[in-house]
Parts: C-alpha cells; sequence; structure tokens
C-alpha cells in the first residue's frame, strides 16, 4: 500500500496520520478490540499535528458513516440477492450481518473520510 503514500485513499485506508501519514491515529490498531474503537492520540508525534481539531470534531463523522453503511449494505444485498440467488428475507439478513459484523471497521473508516475532508498531505511534515 506505500504506493499509494501522499494520497488521501492511503490515510483513510491505513487509519495513518492525514498530514504526514507515518503514524497511526488510534491507540490501538485493531477496530475490533471494541473498548478502544474511539481511542485516538491526541497529537501525531511526527508532526504534531491536532487530530481533533475543535470538540465534538467527529460528530460530523456520522454523516460519513450513513455513507459508508449505506455502501456495505448494497454490497451485502448485491453479493447476496444477485450473485448467490438468496431471497430478500435472507438477503435483509445478510445486510444486517455486515453491518454488525463491520460497524467497528465503518466507524474507523467515517472518522478517516472525515478527518480527510480538513486535513491534506504535506510531504515534508515533521521534517523540521
Amino acid at each position: 500500500m506505500k504506493f499509494l503514500k501522499g494520497s488521501k485513499i492511503y490515510s483513510i485506508l491505513t487509519g495513518n496520520c492525514p498530514v504526514c501519514h507515518e503514524e497511526s491515529m488510534y491507540v490501538e490498531s485493531n477496530p475490533y478490540k471494541l473498548n478502544k474503537v474511539f481511542q485516538m492520540h491526541e497529537r501525531c508525534s511526527n508532526c504534531n499535528t491536532k487530530y481533533k481539531i475543535e470538540p465534538s470534531f467527529f460528530y460530523g463523522a456520522m454523516y460519513v458513516s450513513y455513507a459508508v453503511g449505506i455502501a456495505f449494505s448494497v454490497a451485502a444485498f448485491i453479493i447476496a440477492h444477485i450473485f448467490l440467488n438468496a431471497s430478500l428475507l435472507v438477503s435483509f439478513f445478510a445486510i444486517v450481518g455486515t453491518l454488525i459484523v463491520f460497524m467497528p471497521v465503518i466507524m474507523r473508516l467515517s472518522r478517516n473520510i472525515w478527518i480527510n475532508f480538513f486535513l491534506s498531505y504535506k510531504e515534508n511534515a515533521g521534517k523540521a
């Protein structure tokens, strides 16, 4: 994934600092450790970027989470109903199961997307 470094996609998929792409924003890299899913470092140790730009900054990620959840739901429906020829009821349960299983990933992706709306990569960030 190093070939994507310098792009917003890299920061979104890896959860690294959106400014320097060197350090994970999260205390725990595994989103399935549910008691630590929202725990973030205060600042990047490499470039000193503050992650929580203002109080309640990540409330905006809820709107992104809705869109990401819809994308996961549509993907689950297409796989279940179109490719596996499941009934609508089974497809519905596939959507619900997908949303439950991937909820920690969706929450992290939403935060990553949200912060990348406001911060951009700087090639020499942290090298001063």
